[in-house]
């Protein structure tokens, strides 16, 4: 039996391409979190903003900010997640990492790389859809741009919990508001998005606007626009009781990918 999830967001104003200052600027926000939470989530890049200078900021795998991840994990047991740039054998990922309290790790490389950014031309999209198991809920991880693609995050799993970090800027907010949104609502699940705020290096602005939407898409903390760490606790059984009370999920069409 899957017990409450307690979980985290944490929207911040990211220094630009500053690894070892994003690693401390998060530190202090999470050393600041009450005690008994059970996951952290960051945002997309959360080391240096949505970056294309990969070939001087990706990390190996594993690197230093995976390390930290892990030393986050197992010092306050809690699961930590977010995306980071990676180099592995000569191809550059925006790479999600799931940590585990125990240091043990899963990944998923974002899918469908942004082509209005040229993100396509730098990074390597991933192929494999990734739903994990943590403390009895099923976890799908997404980032960002995948989340104008439905078809990617169909629930076909039977997951609860639907996750995307991004850096989703200003002018594009009402969209980033309605598919989280309707995520949610499609796929019966627990949905969280966690962006960033502030001015990049791009001088592309952003606003925020995390949330936690529910079985039904309904929003479940305050949007702000600034700096701040919310935390919220997931009730497994009531999701699973609006599932067995509409029955949505059981009348989705059958299809597979080709």
């Amino acid at each position: 039996m899957a017990e409450k999830l307690r979980c985290a967001i944490l929207q911040e104003d990211l220094h630009w391409e500053d690894i070892p200052a994003n690693r401390k600027l998060f530190q202090n926000r999470i050393d600041e979190l009450s005690d008994g939470v059970d996951l952290i989530v960051l945002p997309e890049m959360f080391t240096t903003g949505f970056t294309m200078n990969a070939p001087a900021l990706a990390e190996p795998h594993p690197g230093e900010s995976l390390q930290w991840m892990q030393e986050v994990a197992a010092q306050n047991q809690t699961a930590v997640t977010g995306s980071i740039v990676v180099e592995q054998e000569g191809a550059y990922f925006n790479r999600m990492y799931f940590v585990y309290p125990d240091k043990s790790f899963k990944q998923y490389d974002k899918r469908h790389t942004f082509t209005f950014a040229g993100e396509h031309h730098t990074y390597t999209r991933g192929q494999e859809k990734v739903v994990l198991l943590y403390r009895g809920w099923k976890i799908c991880l997404q980032v960002c741009y995948d989340l104008r693609f439905p078809v990617w995050s169909r629930n076909t799993e039977n997951y609860d919990l639907l996750i995307y970090v991004a850096n989703w800027p200003e002018p594009r907010v009402n969209a980033w508001d309605t598919l989280l949104r309707a995520r949610a609502i499609e796929n019966m699940s627990y949905c969280i998005g966690v962006n960033r705020v502030g001015t990049d290096g791009n001088n592309l602005t952003y606003i925020g606007h995390s949330n936690i939407y529910d079985t039904y898409g309904r929003p479940l903390i305050r949007v702000r626009e600034d700096v701040f760490a919310e935390t919220l606790s997931l009730d497994y059984e009531k999701q699973q009781e609006a599932r067995a009370k509409m029955k949505f999920l059981q009348d989705r069409d059958r299809f597979q990918f080709l």
